[in-house]
């Protein structure tokens, strides 16, 4: 690790928000300097809880909006199921990827008492979320039907998964402002605005996507497309009331609405670390896809298997994003006030504490695979997969949570290039040694995911071992 002084003593550097109430400029004031010169974890977690219950419930509110479509039929619900990992790479994109480049320029500029500049960055963000939308919506109206065909769409689920599609992408553009503004305030310290935002939301997706799929009272009876529509309805208002929020004198981070604002430098400095964000996201998801189908030439019993096992894989993203949302901003806070090795000693911290978590998880799972795997299934045949990818996997959680966190730290440093290049090598020993292994040299399951768990530690390997050996305080 670097052994370089950071440029200025450790003092908090809040500065007042013009426009907002005192008793608002007094927490922001607190908020920074806790994460200037606080104990790191109480404030990383203090950070993190917020987005930690939003994430838990949006994932709820999704199981749910699955429950009621299954009423409609096997084609309905095979139709839903072919848009969601679509309308999933789009939610990683604007969250985690555009979305983390936003949080952290904000989030560096705020460190280094530059509030102008923060809003102006809030405002193309907004233009940033408006062009990505029309894109996603343009891309899924034009290539939607070539895209589901390839995940196996066919008959009344394409059709299905169509009529769902089109609706749900005619809403892309709210899903990015809703992204892309909490990113924004998650940047400037603030968790809990975008989190009541998006908890209120869900009271009114809840009761109106039953009312629109079913018709009840005075709502027409949609079908699959009513899922859609409440979907875009849920994103609309978190939209407008983001927008009219941080519009308000209580906001901590203002977004103004001044055309010369929006400039290239500014949209450049959030595309600089959310583009190759947005890299990452899409070899992540590519990971997963190639995987499946390499799982896939073990037969039906193996995907079955497979798939009831990396679920929990995913029910760890929502504590690794709202720890990782939580560290890419007190990152960024310190490294804009010049404090380059408290913002390095965040990072591991917040990489180790993650990594304790998930191996906790994943070690409970090596040793008891049926406890969760049964919850799905009693098949012997997927039992044993199943727990085949938990003996060889598992037990590597917690390299793949600090790696993660390391990820999400050097967004807020600026610096992904390294854990950008460490997806790629994930990549390709995951699925393209993979591929090689079963297909060519005759390996089974075992060896499958034994190399689904070299690439995830490689991966982290890279990511630590470049902040380890070269830090922050160096270019290049």
């Amino acid at each position: 690790m670097t052994t370089l002084t950071p440029q200025q003593p450790s003092l908090p550097r809040p500065v007042a928000v013009a426009g907002s109430s005192l008793k608002e400029n007094e927490a922001a004031k607190v908020k920074q300097s806790a994460m200037l010169e606080g104990p790191v974890l109480p404030t990383l977690l203090t950070l993190a809880l917020p987005t930690l219950v939003v994430m838990v419930v949006q994932t709820l509110v999704g199981v749910a909006e699955t429950y009621f479509v299954s009423f409609l039929g096997t084609e309905a619900l095979a139709g839903v199921s072919l848009v969601f990992p679509v309308f999933m790479l789009m939610q990683m994109m604007s969250n985690g990827g555009i979305g983390g480049g936003v949080a952290s320029a904000i989030a560096r500029a705020m460190g280094a008492g530059k509030v102008a500049e923060a809003e102006a960055l809030a405002l193309n963000a907004l233009v940033l979320a408006i062009a990505f939308g029309v894109i996603f919506a343009a891309a899924e109206w034009l290539f939607g039907e070539a895209i589901y065909r390839l995940l196996g769409g066919q008959a009344g689920a394409l059709g299905a998964a169509l009529e769902y599609g089109h609706v749900v992408f005619f809403g892309a553009i709210f899903v990015w402002i809703v992204s892309l503004l909490a990113a924004a305030l998650r940047g400037a310290g603030n968790t809990v605005a975008p989190a009541a935002v998006i908890l209120l939301g869900v009271f009114v997706l809840l009761p109106l996507s039953p009312a629109l799929i079913f018709g009840w009272g005075p709502f027409p009876q949609l079908g699959v497309a009513g899922a859609g529509v409440a979907v875009v309805v849920y994103y609309l208002v978190g939209a407008l009331v983001l927008i009219v929020y941080m519009r308000s004198a209580r906001a901590s981070l203002r977004l103004p609405f001044a055309v010369r604002l929006i400039k290239w430098r500014q949209l450049g400095d959030i595309l600089g670390v959310g583009g190759l964000s947005a890299i990452g996201t899409i070899q992540s998801n590519l990971t997963v896809v190639l995987v499946t189908g390499a799982v896939g030439l073990f037969g039906t019993d193996a995907i079955a298997g497979y798939g009831i096992a990396s679920r929990l894989d995913y029910i760890q993203i929502p504590v690794l994003f709202a720890l990782g949302s939580a560290a890419l901003t007190m990152v960024g806070v310190n490294i804009g006030a010049g404090q380059i090795k408290r913002a390095e000693r965040i990072a591991w911290i917040a990489a180790f504490f993650a990594a304790g978590v998930t191996e906790l998880l994943g070690l409970v799972v090596t040793i008891f695979p049926h406890a969760w795997l049964t919850l799905f299934s009693t098949e012997p045949e997927v039992l044993a997969a199943g727990s085949i990818y938990f003996r060889n996997v598992a037990p590597f959680y917690g390299v793949a949570g600090l790696g993660m966190l390391l990820y999400f730290a050097g967004q807020g440093a600026g610096r992904v290039m390294w854990p950008v290049l460490g997806g790629t090598v994930r990549l390709l020993v995951a699925a393209g040694i993979g591929w090689l292994v079963v297909a060519y040299l005759g390996g089974g399951l075992r060896e499958l995911f034994i190399t689904v768990a070299a690439g995830s530690i490689v991966s982290g390997g890279i990511v630590a071992s470049a902040l380890w050996l070269r830090g922050w305080g160096r270019t290049g």
